[in-house]
Order: C-alpha cells, then structure tokens, then sequence
C-alpha cells in the first residue's frame, strides 16, 4: 500500500462525518480515485462497473468488482478477503443481467436494501443503467445525490500526499524540459508526445513514473485557440506556436504544468499576449493566501490582463490531486467568479491563467500548494515563452 493503515482510517472517519451530515447510511463509491483514496486499490478496470460500499456502521468498506479483477483487490487494498466480493463474469457487458443487480443482491444480504444510499451521480464512470438497476432492484432504499462527497474528503492533502506531487513536479520538470527540446521546424507531432511519454512514465532515477489523467495536450499553430487537441503526425512548420500541457504523476497523484514554444520569430501580439499571462500568474501566485476565496484569487488575475485588454471567460484554476483518466482535476474548488470555497493549508492546485483568441493562444501554468502563509509551486521551471529561431 502507498499509505500507512492509519491514514487510510482518518480518511474512512472524515468521509463517515460527511455522511452523517448529509443523513447517508450506505455510499457507493464509484470514482476509481476516490476508491483508491479509501481503500488503495488500483487497477486499469474502471471501464467496466465496481464500487466501494462504505456503511456509516462499519469500519471496513466492501469492494464489489469484476471477478477477473478479485485478486487485484486483495493485491492493492488493505481490506481483508471477506470484504473483497467479486461478480461472475456473465455480468459482463451483456443485456441480461447487470452487475448493479449483483449490488442490489448483496446490500440485501448484509441488511441495507432499505436504508438510503448515497451515489455519485455525476462519477464518469457511473452509467445512466446503473442508476436504474440500483432503482429497480432496491425500491425500498432511498437514494441521495453523493457526487463529489468524498472528493471535497480529499481536497485538503496529507503530507504524505504532499510529497507524492512534490515527486510527480520533479518528473513533469523533465518532461517538460524533453518536450520543449524536441519541439522543432520538421520534427513530427508524434514524435514529441512519445518523448513525453517516455519521459513522464521513466520519471527520474530514483523513481518512475505513472500513466497520466490526460495525455499530452499539444495544439499548434492556429489550434492554440483551443487547449484541449492532442497531437497528429504532422510536422512543425517555421512561425508555429505550440501549446504543452502535461502532468507528471507518481502513484497517481499529479502535478500538471504547461508552457508554449514558439518556432521562429513571435509577433507582437505573441509577445503581448505572453508578457499579460506571465505578468498575471506571478502577480497571482504572489497573492495567493489562506483566507482567499476562489473568486478572488481570479479577481487578482483579471485586473492584470485587463490592464494588457485581454478577457478570459474560462477558470483560472482547480483543485488537482490523485485521479485516474479522463481528468487530473477532483471537481471541487475553482478560481472562478462566485467560487467562495476559502483556501487553507495543504489545499493544491492548478494555476492555469492561459489565453485562448481566435487564431493564437497562450499557456504557462502551475501546480501549486496552499502553504500556511501563501502558495508555493510544485515545479521549478521557468515561465517565459520559449523562442525557437
């Protein structure tokens, strides 16, 4: 396990108190990281149902998964073996029977078929005919809205935590660094998301990497109007912005980071839009404290780019920490208007005051720690636009 027993059993204890509050007897916990997060159990089988079943009266949660994925459990969590239930195969992808009514079969069993149910409805991996099954099969249950739940559990991170970003900042510096010396007038697109790749899950000497939340994000040319393409096997033309955004992760935790290169000589309204994003991100990260909102540490921001006459409509930031794909972001806090979530120590996240106009973008972003006086970054890179002649 990545974790000491102990901690495991505070974070069990903080999401039971969350429970009680929201009047929740039985949570079904479908989010693969918030599984990871309460039982260490970590496996490429999210594409496929399975839960955590935590009862506010007991002090192991189950696993209920796929029965090719049993021994996985019992290899990764710190449950014992009667806490670890598999469903047949012939649950699996088939229209005559669902594993949610393996579920329902199994809180009848222990006792909980009528007590109310707290679900992650909006968890990417918990489907429309799930929900359903979970309805038809326990119609004497009462079901409650848990998304996120025990994602807010995680928004405020143990040291140990800590130190595993502080790790995965460590490995997306050289990633980073890989992907800005690769990029280059002839090489292909491709060929830079494999360097990054190698880089991100080689990790440093002393230790590797994960596979990452989101694969590298790697816009060019007019594409860095939009932050979220990919890469395809074309090659780099001269007077081409590239956009990198990555992540290393070490046990799943992330440190995310981006900045753009630019291949010949940038225009003035390259230069412009670079000197108002790094202006703001530093201003920012100086402002940064315990006791700030969400809303205004965007504020803080806003008022620089608007001194450059940029807008930003989109966040400026979000709480980042353990996932699996498709998102590195845990879906809680936002620098944002109206986000009146109040920062405190240990509390993490992604800076990202980027640019996206019409024909060009900018980014240059970090991972950052709320400490007990400010925030510090995860990474040490520089934050400049990288010019390639």
């Amino acid at each position: 396990m990545s974790f000491e027993l102990s901690e495991f059993n505070e974070r069990l204890k903080k999401t039971k108190q969350s429970m009680q509050a929201k009047e929740i007897d039985v949570l079904l916990v479908s989010n693969p990281a918030n599984m990871n997060y309460l039982s260490g159990y970590d496996g490429w089988s999210f594409y496929v149902p399975q839960l955590l079943v935590l009862l506010i009266d007991e002090d192991q949660p189950f696993w209920i998964g796929r029965a090719q994925d049993a021994n996985g459990a019992k290899a990764t969590t710190w449950l014992d073996e009667n806490h670890v239930i598999p469903y047949p195969e012939d649950h699996i992808q088939t229209t005559e029977r669902h594993p949610m009514d393996f579920v329902c079969s199994i809180l009848k069993e222990i006792g909980q078929s009528k007590r109310t149910i707290g679900l992650e409805m909006d968890a990417y991996y918990f489907s429309a005919q799930s929900y359903v099954k979970l309805k038809e099969g326990l119609p004497d249950a009462a079901f409650k809205d848990a998304t996120n739940l025990v994602n807010y559990v995680r928004i405020i991170k143990s040291d140990a935590e800590i130190s595993f970003m502080k790790k995965a900042a460590k490995i997306v510096e050289k990633a980073m660094q890989k992907g800005i010396e690769q990029v280059a007038v002839g090489a292909r697109q491709c060929d830079v998301a494999a360097a990054i790749v190698h880089q991100q899950i080689v990790g440093t000497e002393e230790y590797g990497g994960d596979y990452t939340a989101i694969v590298p994000l790697l816009p060019s040319g007019e594409h860095t109007s939009t932050p979220h393409l990919t890469w395809t096997d074309e090659r780099y033309e001269t007077n081409t912005p590239v956009l990198i955004e990555i992540a290393g992760a070490y046990k799943h935790y992330h440190s995310p980071m981006a900045r753009t290169v630019y291949l010949g000589q940038p225009s003035k309204k390259m230069i412009d839009l670079s000197s108002a994003c790094i202006e703001g991100i530093n201003t920012t990260l100086a402002a940064i404290k315990p006791g700030m909102t969400g809303e205004e540490v965007e504020q803080v921001w806003r008022k620089v780019i608007h001194k450059y006459g940029f807008e930003k409509e989109s966040r400026a930031g979000y709480s980042v920490g353990l996932n699996y794909p498709p998102d590195w972001g845990e879906h809680t806090a936002s620098f944002r208007p109206g986000d009146q979530t109040l920062l405190k120590p240990n509390m993490t996240f992604h800076l990202m005051p980027g640019i996206w106009m019409d024909d060009v973008g900018f980014e240059c972003t970090e991972a950052i720690r709320i400490t007990e006086n400010g925030c510090e970054p995860f990474a040490d890179f520089p934050r400049k636009l990288f010019i390639k002649p």
